[in-house]
């Protein structure tokens, strides 16, 4: 502990205070002392504590009317209140005008601890989020997040805004739209910059792994279980964690994920102890949740847990002015990678690929640069080198060799077809398939068993 942290004891038990400043002094805290609510409030208007630990009754002034003035003097310094007689009236009483927490006498010297430097900590990062966001105003680091439309502006202008803060946040959007992306610029514009980053895609593991993952597992928990291994909960710890397409999770799951983000605390798979996790949550999904909780496939509780601020990142169809910054970033960044010197795309080029409607947005648009710099012959990229690319939305050519609009087309008749054309060129080769569109083998294998049955 740092010793420049000083801590208000405030109690009119003698006894007791001269037990607690040995305590935290032993814990490298300096300690002041009060013995009534109103030398306590006088003290916090001479001095700035960086916590007050305060009895509830004493003789003047109780620790609740000491904490409404303390309140009014500092709103910042934490306050923990201290009572031997404990009942929930009391409690909420003294949560609602401010306090931090709530400790009943005989003290647990493990749980003052805690509360301490939970306390403290929580201070610290407040402030640290006050200098941030003032910081934020002049300086965000978008993370590699290219784009200039309106729509990414506005996105990043709220990023900008909930960075600094703890909230949890569920990104919306298409496959291949950047919500990871997203979620990096969150964690990294954050007080929680410098700890871990934890990603974990929930659609990708059955839920038996999905939950070890999550939650770690102990030795011999199941078969294969050879040592003890800590969940990506715990390896968060202090940082953040991003569940990536959380809408995947089984009702089993969601109901132990709320009850890790209610407690703070995860157990191991197999295992009986409780460990205290303090992580901030970023989910994302790229189907409509809403939509999801009505056909019984989300539970409403979960949502609204996660959906504390939420982000919708939109597809690129709607920010197709980025198209030409995002494809020349990629022709730099895969040039570079293949040794090949390339300059650029002809008119052709570049009109076909702004015409294009991208249904799997900036992931594909950067397979197709890859594919076109990987398999180019010339030091210019031309309209044939996109060539899993298709004429527009608008044009498509009917068995007759005319022209068909596809005006009506709704979105998913327009991704069913894109995908029918990957899968073709591809020769039935689904993962080869799923690379090109930008999706996984997965999402690809479920839009084609839905094909099947309309």
């Amino acid at each position: 502990m740092k010793t420049e942290q000083t801590i208000m004891v405030v109690d009119d038990d003698s006894a007791h205070r001269l037990m607690l400043k040995k305590l935290l002094g032993g814990w490298g805290y300096g300690v002041s002392e009060a013995d009534d609510g109103a030398v306590a409030v006088e003290a916090a208007r001479l001095q700035s504590f960086d916590l007050i630990l305060m009895d509830i009754r004493m003789l003047n002034m109780s620790g609740i009317e000491a904490l409404e003035q303390i309140k009014q003097i500092n709103q910042a310094v934490p306050v923990i209140i201290m009572t031997a007689y404990a009942s929930v009236e009391t409690a909420v009483s003294a949560l609602k005008k401010g306090a931090y927490d709530y400790l009943t006498k005989p003290l647990d010297f493990d749980e003052l601890k805690i509360a301490i430097e939970r306390a403290t900590e929580h201070s610290r990062l407040k402030r640290e989020n006050e200098n941030l966001k003032i910081r934020l105003g002049q300086q965000f680091d978008r993370q590699r997040i290219i784009g200039r439309s309106l729509s990414m502006n506005r996105l990043l202008e709220t990023v900008a805004q909930v960075a600094p803060t703890e909230a949890t946040v569920l990104i919306a959007g298409e496959s291949g739209t950047g919500k990871e992306m997203i979620a990096n610029a969150i964690h990294y514009n954050s007080p929680r910059k410098d700890a871990a980053f934890v990603k974990i895609n929930c659609a990708a593991l059955t839920e038996t792994l999905l939950e070890s993952e999550l939650f770690g597992h102990e030795k011999g928990a199941f078969t294969g279980a050879e040592r003890r291994r800590e969940g990506k909960f715990v390896q968060a710890h202090g940082g953040t964690l991003f569940l990536d397409e959380v809408s995947e999770m089984s009702r089993a799951m969601q109901v132990k994920l709320l009850r890790v983000l209610q407690e703070r605390e995860v157990n191991r798979v197999g295992g009986s102890e409780m460990i205290k996790v303090d992580v901030r949550v970023v989910a994302a999904s790229n189907k409509d949740l809403k939509e999801e909780i009505q056909k019984g496939n989300f539970r409403e509780d979960l949502f609204y847990r996660l959906n504390v601020v939420s982000l919708t990142v939109p597809p690129l169809r709607e920010r197709k002015e980025d198209i030409p910054l995002l494809i020349q970033h990629f022709l730099e960044v895969f040039a570079g990678r293949n040794q090949k010197v390339i300059r650029g795309f002809t008119p052709a080029a570049l009109e076909k690929i702004m015409a294009y409607g991208w249904p799997g947005n900036i992931r594909e648009l950067m397979n197709a640069v890859e594919r076109a710099v990987v398999l180019a012959r010339t030091d210019v990229l031309d309209e044939g080198d996109m060539a899993l690319m298709t004429e527009a939305p608008g044009r498509q050519e009917n068995s007759t060799g005319g022209e068909k609009s596809s005006q009506n087309l709704s979105l998913e008749d327009v991704e069913k077809r894109r995908i029918l054309e990957a899968l073709d060129h591809c020769g039935g080769n689904k993962s080869e398939a799923a690379r090109c569109l930008g999706i996984t083998r997965k999402t690809l294998r479920a839009k084609l068993q839905r094909y099947q049955k309309d």
